[in-house]
């Protein structure tokens, strides 16, 4: 190992030598006794709406994460069960959602490192080493879903796929069905208070759009600004009341940013959703995407969710624009399918397929095709990029 240290301008190096290193340390391991609400490990956010915090968990959150993981993945786990995720395991979605869980059962991980995340390449994965569960983001699943005829060239054979991180859509269920063979599970939760709810397609009726009802073990609501809970499909924030099993000790060295997420028992995760008279939670969009248009306030997902089902359409991102009339219009940065051209007749049949399926105030008032979109290290797509994006242009005129 080589360390280089700087002093004044002037530079010197040292080498440390490795065996010697080791020979220093103890060969003895003694297990340290802790409690549940012990400090255990640190996970930091993915920063989709600002810098990301360090979630400060606690000895407690495995255990509180099983519900979680047993009841998407269909009673996880069962003979012959072997997972795997392309989500990275510094990320909570690779740790917790796979990793730690799986060994507490026994059940081995598949473990690779692609520089990129390859949608071929993921098939080829899933096929050569018999995967039986795997835990897929929703972009991961979007592009997998543009590769033509994949059970001709591998030979799968899942039982499981839990997704989470952005809604799915009827479009991507219906899709898992038919090539993946089997129902996708949803589910929801944050790197602060992960796996609160989901679905699982053995005991309940799997409702496309919807984010499932609360995981056992978890209170989950949706509340007004005021911490109370409100009527049955009206809009509000997601809310998980605490003790929770799952619920982080606190952001790291940041004391006002944990404050600021209790409203009374209730730990607010700036996530609006919408919850039926069954349970059923209903994902509309980040407090901080949230679309205001002509008095309207208009969630992306829904709109996002009906863009993706245009047969040219590959990815999408709804965002609200600055707009002097109505203080916000509806524009949608697409991704079209690799054999589509981008151009004005594409983009007015687009706008008449929205026109079409939702309320007037919500079709995409702008579109424009690009190549990519900006996205987090966990494939979360920062809307917050795109807003910006807009706002200069608009300051430069």
């Amino acid at each position: 190992m080589r360390r280089t240290s700087k002093t004044r301008g002037e530079r010197s190096e040292g080498i440390l030598d490795f065996w010697e290193l080791i020979q220093k340390g103890s060969a003895d391991f003694h297990p340290l006794q802790t409690r549940g609400e012990d400090p255990a490990f640190i996970s930091y956010t993915s920063g989709t709406t600002g810098p990301p915090k360090g979630a400060f968990h606690a000895h407690r959150v495995l255990l509180g994460h099983m519900p979680g993981i047993e009841f998407p993945h269909n009673f996880f786990p069962k003979e012959d069960d072997l997972f795997w995720t392309p989500a990275d395991w510094a990320w909570m979605g690779g740790f917790m959602d796979v990793l730690l869980p799986s060994w507490h059962h026994g059940i081995p991980v598949v473990a690779h490192r692609a520089k990129k995340f390859d949608p071929e390449e993921a098939f080829y994965l899933l096929a050569k080493y018999g995967i039986r569960n795997a835990f897929m983001p929703p972009t991961a699943l979007k592009m997998m879903r543009q590769v033509k005829d994949p059970r001709s060239r591998y030979d799968y054979q899942m039982r499981t796929i839990g997704s989470g991180g952005e809604a799915l859509g009827e479009e991507l269920l219906a899709w898992g069905k038919e090539v993946m063979g089997l129902t996708i599970n949803e589910f929801y939760g944050q790197t602060e208070v992960n796996l609160v709810v989901g679905s699982c397609c053995e005991v309940m009726e799997v409702r496309p759009g919807s984010m499932g009802k609360a995981i056992p073990g978890h209170e989950v609501a949706v509340v007004d600004d005021s911490g109370n809970r409100v009527s049955t499909g009206t809009v509000g924030e997601v809310a998980i009341k605490r003790p929770d099993p799952v619920m982080c000790l606190e952001y790291w060295k940041n004391p006002d940013a944990t404050r600021e997420k209790y409203v009374g028992d209730w730990w607010v995760t700036g996530d609006l959703a919408k919850q039926d008279e069954d349970g059923y939670f209903w994902f509309v969009g980040r407090k901080d995407d949230l679309i205001t248009s002509a008095g309207y306030r208009i969630g992306p997902a829904e709109i996002e969710d009906c863009i993706i089902k245009h047969p040219a359409v590959s990815m999408v991102a709804v965002v609200g624009i600055p707009d002097e009339l109505r203080t916000e219009v509806v524009k949608a940065f697409i991704i079209l399918k690799p054999d589509v051209p981008p151009g004005p007749a594409i983009e007015e049949e687009i706008k008449k397929f929205v026109k079409t399926r939702l309320a007037a105030h919500e079709y995409p008032r702008q579109i424009e095709f690009v190549k990519e979109l900006p996205m987090t290290a966990t494939g979360k797509i920062m809307r917050k990029e795109l807003k910006k994006l807009e706002i200069e242009r608009k300051s430069k005129g």
